[in-house]
């Protein structure tokens, strides 16, 4: 029997992003398990990755080229070869370009595989044929961002290893047992050492469970936490005036006139933290040595969000966090690497200039683009029918019977059931690529471990056969995956230009610490955000999503994180979807006996966008007025209607234009015989 083990690297969309040791016997995928050399990862793995030899020979992969026969959305289709597939694809899109325009053409590939090679091909192919861009993010972080880089511009964060240093850990809207898993070792071995762990989200999380102190607050409402323990750290004299005066901008404009509007009651009054809370909190926070934040994008998703982690962010600063080892905050590491994307995505093969489209309005360009109209979509790692808000406008544009839909991935997901044309795509472990984290300072190589299941092909291989038949002669589109990697990190800016390709095959995972971790200066008062007609000082407002809903919507959605599915990354794997259990959302004991519900109960939840069928877990594990969903499926896994986001909305957030998730406002009803329905004259299914 031939075996082999050889060190790779999860590829899904996870802050950690683990060093994988796999097991291959007689080119097949054994066994894997954690790589106890990687310092942050240390051996172990989460629970949906210490499945995947069941997701890569799972019987729901995709092992050929399929053409639709059926309706879109029906999920009827045939094999057809790769030749026939590739043919076609390059045929509809050179018809569409010469009738339509290059613009017709849209084609992203996301965040369902974070191999940097892999990932940002697909925009250069599109750049290359004049394409709609696609601004993506957006589903996700690019509020986040915005609100971190206007409070304290590119800075990548505290190294999450010392905050084993730290006496104060703030996880705040960050549910790290199941997000960000391998910080807990640190985070326990700081609370063996005395410091204490602080949980700031809305429902009773995993990670909150375990703490010493969680506290509850509404959704939305971070913003007024953040300017109330700002405005009792200046009252009461606990803020490090010397770090303030040397290291922000604004902070007299914030002491006199934002500050005196957030006392503790007013605070309270918005939150539901009790003032007393506010105020134990505050002192905490000021009086600890090396307080650490982790800032969790949770936060960002409804419409105040990019503020919410604006505000957040310059907590440190009032405090002199950013100075103590152990100390400061944490929302992503991307800001350290300053890799040459554009080395992989190539805008520079652009023809001319041409339009964005908005990932979290997919659905409204699909319907409402004109001039040219969306008449081509190319979708690759990314499960929009899933996972984009507005489902219902989205669905209606998927099924557009004059849309050419492609779709590259390693299942049917509910996208692929609306394509023309679904290719096989391959999992990490059948192909080459590059990763950097963004939730640690680590870049590691993922060398091919066995040849593709199936015909399954790479996002590389499809993208140099199109562009082949497309007649792109660039010698970019013959380039091999490590050369590819080169030029990535050749045109580096930051210390991964210290990189080589061949350093990283040789030696695994590699710290690449940046020469800086924290601001240089707090932005207390934003020019930026001034010049761009934002507020330059924090401040919350209301949601304005809440005020238009009135009376009749008064529950409001907030969907979090699962723990045995990554999206619908893993519904493939049979394991992982009975650990995950049927479909349940967390009700209040005081709604549900408003609303008759019993725990276990099937119940409908809806609003005017649409409706979904789950159960009710009836529990004081989430706050009145809130109901909570974990997880993301497939709308088979829905008792009816479904998807969950089909009760969204497209409304865009107050910065980075963002999804606004968790402006979402609901109600619950139950269901006659254990069904659950739609609500006569309320919401309907996409």
């Amino acid at each position: 029997m031939s075996q082999t083990r050889l060190r790779t690297v999860c590829p899904h969309d996870c802050p950690d992003q683990c060093s994988i040791l796999v097991t291959v016997e007689n080119g097949r995928v054994a066994r894997v398990s954690g790589d106890p050399d990687h310092p942050f990862t240390r051996g172990y793995l989460c629970g949906k990755v210490n499945r995947y030899v069941e997701r890569v020979y799972s019987p729901a992969r995709l092992h050929t080229p399929l053409r639709r026969t059926g309706p879109k959305g029906a999920g009827e289709f045939v094999p057809v070869t790769w030749t026939e597939a590739l043919d076609e694809v390059a045929g509809r899109w050179r018809a569409i370009i010469d009738r339509h325009g290059s613009e017709a053409l849209v084609g992203y590939a996301y965040s369902g595989n974070q191999g940097l090679v892999h990932r940002n091909l697909v925009r250069a192919l599109f750049h290359a044929l004049g394409g709609s861009r696609v601004l993506t993010g957006t589903v996700c972080d690019t509020a986040s961002e915005a609100g971190w880089e206007y409070a304290v511009g590119h800075t990548p964060g505290t190294d999450p290893e010392t905050c084993a240093d730290s006496d104060l850990i703030v996880c705040w809207s960050a549910d790290v047992l199941t997000t960000n898993l391998h910080l807990w070792p640190f985070i326990e071995q700081a609370r063996a050492a005395g410091a204490l762990l602080v949980v700031i989200d809305p429902y009773r999380s995993r990670t909150a469970a375990q703490a010493d102190w969680h506290i509850s607050l509404r959704p939305g409402t971070d913003t007024a936490l953040a300017l109330g323990i700002m405005h009792v750290l200046v009252r009461d004299n606990l803020y490090n005036a010397p770090y303030v005066a040397a290291h922000t901008v604004g902070f007299d404009r914030l002491q006199t006139e934002v500050l005196p509007h957030y006392p503790p009651e007013r605070v309270a009054d918005i939150t539901g933290v009790s003032a007393a809370d506010v105020v134990r909190l505050a002192h905490l926070y000021g009086r600890a040595r090396a307080p650490f934040i982790r800032v969790g994008e949770g936060m960002s998703r409804c419409n105040g969000g990019g503020m919410a982690v604006r505000t957040v962010a310059c907590l440190p600063a009032l405090v002199g966090a950013w100075d103590q080892r152990g100390g400061g905050a944490m929302l992503m590491s991307t800001w350290a690497w300053s890799l040459d994307y554009d080395a992989l995505r190539r805008p520079d093969l652009l023809p001319r200039p041409t339009r964005e489209i908005n990932q979290s309005t997919l659905g409204r360009a699909l319907l409402e683009l004109y001039d040219p109209p969306i008449m081509a979509l190319f979708v690759a790692a990314n499960n929009p029918a899933v996972t984009c808000p507005d489902q219902q406008r989205l669905v209606q544009g998927l099924s557009r019977t004059d849309l050419f839909t492609v779709v590259h991935d390693t299942f049917l997901t509910d996208t692929a059931r609306f394509a023309d044309l679904v290719l096989p795509a391959c999992t990490t472990f059948e192909s080459e690529d590059f990763f950097r984290s963004y939730g640690t300072y680590y870049a590691s190589h993922a060398p091919q471990v066995i040849a593709p299941v199936g015909e399954a092909r790479s996002n590389l291989w499809l993208v140099q056969e199109l562009a082949r038949r497309l007649g792109l002669t660039d010698p970019f589109f013959s380039r091999s995956p490590r050369e590819h990697m080169a030029a990535l990190l050749q045109g580096s800016t930051g210390p991964a230009a210290a990189l080589s390709v061949q350093a990283l095959i040789h030696t695994g995972p590699v710290k690449v610490p940046p020469a800086r971790t924290r601001p240089a200066v707090t932005s207390l008062y934003s020019e930026a955000m001034a010049a761009a007609g934002l507020p330059p000082l924090p401040g919350w407002t209301p949601d304005p999503a809440q005020a238009e809903t009135g009376d009749r919507w008064p529950l409001q959605l907030l969907t979090a994180p699962g723990y045995a599915q990554h999206h619908t990354a893993f519904a493939g794997v049979a394991t992982l979807q009975e650990q995950e259990g049927p479909p349940r959302c967390l009700v209040h004991p005081t709604d549900a006996t408003a609303r008759g519900i019993r725990d276990g109960a099937a119940v409908t939840l809806y609003n005017d966008h649409g409706h979904v069928g789950l159960y009710a877990r009836v529990t004081a594990d989430t706050r009145p007025g809130l109901v909570v969903v974990a997880g993301h499926r497939n709308r088979s896994g829905y008792l009816s209607g479904g998807p969950l986001n089909v009760l969204t909305s497209d409304r865009l957030s107050d910065m980075g234009a963002g999804a606004t998730y968790h402006s979402t406002w609901i109600d619950v009803r139950p269901c006659s015989g254990g069904t659950a329905d739609p609500m006569p004259g309320g919401g309907h299914g996409a």
